[in-house]
Protein backbone atom coordinates (compact mmCIF):
# COMPACT_ATOMS: atom_id res chain seq x y z
CA UNK A 1 0.00 0.00 0.00
CA UNK A 2 1.56 3.26 -0.96
CA UNK A 3 2.53 5.64 1.97
CA UNK A 4 1.96 9.03 0.12
CA UNK A 5 -1.79 10.22 2.00
CA UNK A 6 -0.52 9.09 5.31
CA UNK A 7 2.61 11.68 4.69
CA UNK A 8 0.66 15.30 5.76
CA UNK A 9 1.07 17.77 2.84
CA UNK A 10 0.93 21.48 3.42
CA UNK A 11 0.92 24.33 0.81
CA UNK A 12 2.74 26.77 1.61
CA UNK A 13 1.46 30.44 -0.33
CA UNK A 14 4.55 32.81 -0.46
CA UNK A 15 5.95 34.95 -2.54
CA UNK A 16 9.49 35.45 -1.45
CA UNK A 17 10.81 32.24 -3.11
CA UNK A 18 14.39 32.05 -0.29
CA UNK A 19 11.63 31.86 2.88
CA UNK A 20 9.27 30.13 1.16
CA UNK A 21 12.13 27.06 1.03
CA UNK A 22 13.46 27.57 4.12
CA UNK A 23 10.32 27.53 5.77
CA UNK A 24 9.40 24.39 4.05
CA UNK A 25 12.75 22.70 4.62
CA UNK A 26 12.34 23.23 8.96
CA UNK A 27 8.52 22.02 8.28
CA UNK A 28 9.70 19.30 6.23
CA UNK A 29 12.82 17.91 8.22
CA UNK A 30 11.04 19.07 12.22
CA UNK A 31 7.32 17.53 11.38
CA UNK A 32 8.36 14.92 8.52
CA UNK A 33 5.32 16.70 6.36
CA UNK A 34 5.79 17.26 2.53
CA UNK A 35 5.54 21.49 1.98
CA UNK A 36 4.72 22.55 -1.63
CA UNK A 37 5.36 26.09 -2.85
CA UNK A 38 3.06 28.53 -4.81
CA UNK A 39 4.83 31.83 -5.31
CA UNK A 40 1.49 33.41 -6.92
CA UNK A 41 -2.14 34.33 -5.99
CA UNK A 42 -3.75 33.77 -8.80
CA UNK A 43 -2.93 30.43 -9.42
CA UNK A 44 -3.17 29.91 -5.50
CA UNK A 45 -6.90 29.17 -5.26
CA UNK A 46 -6.81 26.33 -8.91
CA UNK A 47 -4.55 24.83 -6.84
CA UNK A 48 -5.52 24.57 -3.38
CA UNK A 49 -9.03 23.18 -4.97
CA UNK A 50 -7.21 20.60 -6.74
CA UNK A 51 -4.63 19.17 -4.50
CA UNK A 52 -6.57 19.35 -1.37
CA UNK A 53 -3.30 19.66 1.24
CA UNK A 54 -3.97 18.57 4.32
CA UNK A 55 -3.47 22.35 5.20
CA UNK A 56 -2.66 25.67 3.66
CA UNK A 57 -0.41 28.37 4.88
CA UNK A 58 -0.94 31.56 3.24
CA UNK A 59 0.59 35.19 3.06
CA UNK A 60 -1.12 38.08 2.49
CA UNK A 61 0.74 40.00 0.67
CA UNK A 62 0.76 38.49 -2.90
CA UNK A 63 1.45 38.89 -6.19
CA UNK A 64 -2.36 38.62 -7.92
CA UNK A 65 -4.79 37.50 -5.53
CA UNK A 66 -4.34 38.74 -1.79
CA UNK A 67 -4.46 35.73 0.87
CA UNK A 68 -7.45 37.10 2.20
CA UNK A 69 -9.08 36.97 -0.33
CA UNK A 70 -7.54 33.15 -1.72
CA UNK A 71 -9.05 32.18 2.01
CA UNK A 72 -12.68 33.64 1.47
CA UNK A 73 -12.67 31.78 -2.17
CA UNK A 74 -11.54 28.48 -0.85
CA UNK A 75 -12.80 28.47 2.29
CA UNK A 76 -16.66 26.82 1.05
CA UNK A 77 -15.07 24.15 -0.31
CA UNK A 78 -11.57 23.86 1.08
CA UNK A 79 -11.92 21.79 4.64
CA UNK A 80 -8.42 21.79 5.92
CA UNK A 81 -6.67 24.46 8.45
CA UNK A 82 -5.81 27.72 7.15
CA UNK A 83 -2.88 29.30 8.69
CA UNK A 84 -2.49 32.91 7.59
CA UNK A 85 1.37 33.38 7.81
CA UNK A 86 2.18 37.74 7.29
CA UNK A 87 3.99 40.41 7.49
CA UNK A 88 1.50 42.93 8.97
CA UNK A 89 0.79 42.95 12.27
CA UNK A 90 -2.47 45.32 12.40
CA UNK A 91 -5.13 43.70 14.74
CA UNK A 92 -7.83 44.50 12.33
CA UNK A 93 -6.41 42.42 9.51
CA UNK A 94 -6.18 39.43 12.03
CA UNK A 95 -10.23 40.03 12.47
CA UNK A 96 -10.68 39.77 8.86
CA UNK A 97 -8.71 37.09 8.24
CA UNK A 98 -10.40 35.13 11.78
CA UNK A 99 -13.71 35.73 10.13
CA UNK A 100 -13.71 34.90 6.92
CA UNK A 101 -12.55 31.38 7.93
CA UNK A 102 -8.97 31.21 8.55
CA UNK A 103 -8.07 29.03 11.62
CA UNK A 104 -4.93 31.03 12.63
CA UNK A 105 -2.75 33.77 11.99
CA UNK A 106 1.24 34.62 12.93
CA UNK A 107 2.47 38.19 12.07
CA UNK A 108 6.27 37.58 10.56
CA UNK A 109 9.13 37.68 11.81
CA UNK A 110 8.27 34.41 13.83
CA UNK A 111 10.42 31.83 15.02
CA UNK A 112 10.55 28.40 13.33
CA UNK A 113 9.63 27.01 16.44
CA UNK A 114 6.75 28.95 17.08
CA UNK A 115 5.40 27.97 13.39
CA UNK A 116 5.90 24.28 13.82
CA UNK A 117 4.06 24.06 16.95
CA UNK A 118 1.10 25.95 15.46
CA UNK A 119 1.35 23.24 12.47
CA UNK A 120 1.75 20.92 14.29
CA UNK A 121 -1.19 21.82 16.60
CA UNK A 122 -3.24 22.81 13.44
CA UNK A 123 -2.48 19.11 12.04
CA UNK A 124 -2.87 17.30 14.85
CA UNK A 125 -6.61 18.51 15.66
CA UNK A 126 -7.30 18.26 12.26
CA UNK A 127 -6.49 14.62 12.23
CA UNK A 128 -7.19 13.61 15.91
CA UNK A 129 -10.41 14.30 16.54
CA UNK A 130 -12.27 11.16 14.47
CA UNK A 131 -9.63 8.80 15.84
CA UNK A 132 -7.93 10.46 19.11
CA UNK A 133 -8.08 6.87 20.76
CA UNK A 134 -6.85 4.61 17.49
CA UNK A 135 -10.53 3.82 16.74
CA UNK A 136 -11.92 4.45 13.72
CA UNK A 137 -15.20 4.04 14.76
CA UNK A 138 -17.52 7.29 14.78
CA UNK A 139 -17.35 9.38 17.60
CA UNK A 140 -20.60 11.54 18.37
CA UNK A 141 -21.68 14.08 21.22
CA UNK A 142 -24.89 15.43 21.84
CA UNK A 143 -25.51 18.77 24.31
CA UNK A 144 -28.82 19.92 24.36
CA UNK A 145 -29.75 21.13 20.93
CA UNK A 146 -26.27 20.30 19.69
CA UNK A 147 -25.23 17.30 17.71
CA UNK A 148 -21.89 16.27 16.27
CA UNK A 149 -20.43 13.76 14.42
CA UNK A 150 -16.57 13.59 14.78
CA UNK A 151 -15.66 11.32 11.83
CA UNK A 152 -17.42 13.37 9.31
CA UNK A 153 -16.35 16.60 11.56
CA UNK A 154 -20.08 17.63 11.03
CA UNK A 155 -22.54 19.59 13.65
CA UNK A 156 -26.20 20.35 13.60
CA UNK A 157 -27.88 22.95 15.74
CA UNK A 158 -32.32 21.53 16.01
CA UNK A 159 -31.15 19.13 13.16
CA UNK A 160 -30.02 22.03 10.76
CA UNK A 161 -26.24 21.78 9.69
CA UNK A 162 -23.74 24.26 10.66
CA UNK A 163 -21.47 25.48 8.27
CA UNK A 164 -18.63 25.51 10.34
CA UNK A 165 -14.58 26.25 9.77
CA UNK A 166 -12.05 23.59 10.85
CA UNK A 167 -10.90 26.10 13.84
CA UNK A 168 -15.03 26.49 15.15
CA UNK A 169 -15.13 22.49 14.87
CA UNK A 170 -12.71 22.05 16.78
CA UNK A 171 -13.36 24.63 19.42
CA UNK A 172 -17.58 23.47 19.08
CA UNK A 173 -15.55 19.60 19.73
CA UNK A 174 -13.38 20.66 22.54
CA UNK A 175 -15.83 22.61 24.56
CA UNK A 176 -19.01 19.73 24.00
CA UNK A 177 -16.28 17.30 25.60
CA UNK A 178 -15.99 19.87 28.30
CA UNK A 179 -20.32 20.37 28.59
CA UNK A 180 -21.42 21.79 32.01
CA UNK A 181 -17.65 22.65 33.14
CA UNK A 182 -15.81 25.57 32.92
CA UNK A 183 -12.90 26.04 30.14
CA UNK A 184 -10.41 28.09 30.77
CA UNK A 185 -8.64 30.32 27.97
CA UNK A 186 -5.42 29.01 29.36
CA UNK A 187 -6.81 25.60 28.08
CA UNK A 188 -8.20 26.96 24.80
CA UNK A 189 -5.23 28.06 23.37
CA UNK A 190 -3.20 25.09 24.81
CA UNK A 191 -5.91 22.69 22.42
CA UNK A 192 -6.89 24.40 19.81
CA UNK A 193 -2.85 26.65 19.48
CA UNK A 194 -0.79 24.78 21.11
CA UNK A 195 0.74 28.01 23.02
CA UNK A 196 0.11 29.09 26.23
CA UNK A 197 -2.44 32.47 26.48
CA UNK A 198 -0.12 35.70 26.42
CA UNK A 199 -3.12 37.75 28.35
CA UNK A 200 -3.69 39.53 25.25
CA UNK A 201 -4.43 37.79 21.78
CA UNK A 202 -7.90 37.68 21.70
CA UNK A 203 -8.35 35.06 18.86
CA UNK A 204 -9.84 32.59 21.37
CA UNK A 205 -12.69 35.31 21.49
CA UNK A 206 -12.96 35.82 18.11
CA UNK A 207 -14.17 32.60 17.75
CA UNK A 208 -16.03 31.84 20.48
CA UNK A 209 -17.98 35.23 19.16
CA UNK A 210 -18.50 33.76 15.64
CA UNK A 211 -19.50 30.57 16.76
CA UNK A 212 -22.23 32.24 19.03
CA UNK A 213 -23.39 33.77 16.01
CA UNK A 214 -23.41 30.70 13.87
CA UNK A 215 -25.61 28.78 16.99
CA UNK A 216 -27.74 31.63 17.11
CA UNK A 217 -26.76 32.50 20.81
CA UNK A 218 -27.37 36.00 21.69
CA UNK A 219 -24.04 37.89 21.76
CA UNK A 220 -25.72 40.08 24.84
CA UNK A 221 -27.06 37.48 26.79
CA UNK A 222 -25.80 33.42 25.45
CA UNK A 223 -27.58 30.72 26.42
CA UNK A 224 -25.43 27.88 24.11
CA UNK A 225 -22.03 29.37 25.24
CA UNK A 226 -21.90 30.96 28.26
CA UNK A 227 -19.19 33.37 29.41
CA UNK A 228 -17.80 32.74 32.77
CA UNK A 229 -16.34 36.03 34.12
CA UNK A 230 -13.00 35.32 35.57
CA UNK A 231 -12.83 32.02 34.84
CA UNK A 232 -13.89 30.86 31.09
CA UNK A 233 -16.46 29.61 28.71
CA UNK A 234 -18.61 26.64 29.53
CA UNK A 235 -21.13 25.14 27.16
CA UNK A 236 -24.34 24.62 28.51
CA UNK A 237 -26.11 21.24 28.89
CA UNK A 238 -29.19 22.21 28.40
Amino acid sequence: MSTEKTTPTILLVEDDEKLAALVGDYLSSTLGVRVNIETHGDTAVARILAETPDMVILDIMLPGKDGLTICREVRAQYRGPILILTALGDEVDEVVGLEIGADDYIAKPTSPRLLAARVKTLLRRFARIPSADGETTTRKISVGRIAIDAAQRTAWIDGAPLQLTTGEFDLLWFLAENAGHVVSRDQLYQELRGIEWDGLDRSIDLRIARLRKKLGDDAQNPLIIQSIRGAGYQLAEG
